[in-house]
């Protein structure tokens, strides 16, 4: 059976007049969700057999639609970037959490289903400045958080280690949601945020419901990355040889602004962004330290810059490749290339699964594709 909402959205591009009947328990994820597609649901409580079969036609007639528009273990879609619709959040606050004092952003009401969004570079929290909104209305408490080194998100003291290793950046999210009273929460990402994610999940799986990743598994091995990949490969992290130098340090730092725009540009090159929308990303790349994390993020992933010892047994926890056990949408774009299918990661989550490809869409998913990304956190969330 192919989940609600991918049947929703089936039935709102393609037969709009169509009123679904839904055999089932009342009060489920279905009810709630599907009629916020503009489809009329009806839901017969299946306590008859009876009733099973007298719905049976129409119920292959939807499974049809949706299995054209690729539902099952892997949906294709072709979508054009989105022009954004909003340029702030509903709130933006501020509180102490482990090392940080994170800003971050928040709607939705304060008893829903918690999801925690996040970015990756050179991005912000306005990747998901249209997602927010999306899942706040269908009731979710939405919490966009301000990585380490980026917009109101600062060091609580000055002695900290500049430290932007994968563990310590699952460790803030936890540290987050202790400081935000959330016990579990949906978490969804892209980019580095993609990684925090799935390291969260891996380190600390009773913390987290669900997973929407942008680009799969992308759990970083150091000492595998110390090994020189294809020179295609190569070649697509060409920043990361940069920042390896003093050359590349004082470039970012002197150039911050131009080089950022020039990387969304190269990453997402069917989104044609305008200067308003990336200079309300680019204000968070004033923070203090956001020279100091990124270049260490991308000297510590090939191993030219060392991490917190502390942080040792967590870091080879990860290493090794762990599975992934929360139910799970990974999303690929045109980003991906040659990896957008999934194969190559799908044996790395052993929960309930889907993989979305979505043609036509680069690296900053959230915000050029909200309401997929939106959709995947709706459907991970009933899985």
């Amino acid at each position: 059976m192919f989940p609600a909402i991918a049947v929703a959205q089936a039935l709102s591009r393609n037969a709009p007049e169509t009123q679904l009947l839904y055999v089932g328990r009342r009060g489920g994820m279905e009810e709630q969700v599907v009629p916020r597609y503009g489809i009329p649901m009806q839901t017969i409580v299946a306590a008859k057999l009876g009733m099973l079969s007298a719905a049976s036609a129409q119920s292959s007639d939807v499974q049809a639609v949706a299995s054209a528009n690729g539902g099952g273990d892997q949906q294709t879609r072709t979508l054009t970037p989105a022009s954004p619709k909003n340029t702030s959040f509903a709130s933006m606050k501020q509180v102490n959490a482990g090392v940080l004092n994170v800003g971050y952003a928040e709607d939705g009401p304060a008893d829903g289903q918690p999801v925690i969004l996040l970015h990756g570079w050179p991005f912000d929290i306005h990747a998901f400045v249209d997602v927010a909104p999306l899942l706040a209305k269908v009731g979710y408490r939405v919490i966009v958080p301000y990585q380490r080194g980026y917009g109101s998100t600062t060091f609580l003291s000055p002695d900290t280690f500049r430290n932007a290793q994968q563990s310590i950046c699952a460790e803030d999210v936890v540290n987050l949601m202790d400081a935000l009273k959330i016990k579990k929460a949906i978490l969804g990402g892209f980019d580095i945020g993609s990684r925090t994610a799935a390291a969260t999940g891996v380190l600390w799986p009773d913390r987290v419901k669900a997973l929407v990743l942008v680009s799969g598994y992308v759990i970083a091995n150091v000492p595998a990355n110390a090994l020189p990949a294809p020179p295609k490969a190569e070649y697509a992290f060409w920043y990361q040889w940069y920042f390896s130098t003093k050359r590349g340090v004082l470039g970012y730092t002197q150039n911050t602004y131009d080089f950022n725009k020039l990387v969304w540009s190269l990453q997402s090159p069917k989104w044609h962004f305008d200067d308003a929308t990336f200079d309300r990303t680019a204000a968070s790349y004033k923070n203090p330290d956001h020279v100091a994390i990124v270049i260490h993020n991308y000297r510590w992933r090939i191993g030219l810059a060392s991490g917190d010892k502390k942080y040792d047994s967590l870091e080879n926890k990860l290493y090794a490749g762990p599975v992934i056990t929360q139910p799970t949408i990974t999303i690929a774009s045109d980003f991906d290339g040659a990896n957008a299918s999934g194969t190559a990661y799908r044996n790395k989550f052993t929960g309930k699964y889907s993989h979305q490809i979505l043609d036509g869409i680069g690296h900053d998913v959230p915000q050029e594709a909200p309401q997929a990304f939106a959709d995947a956190i709706i459907e991970v969330a009933g899985y």
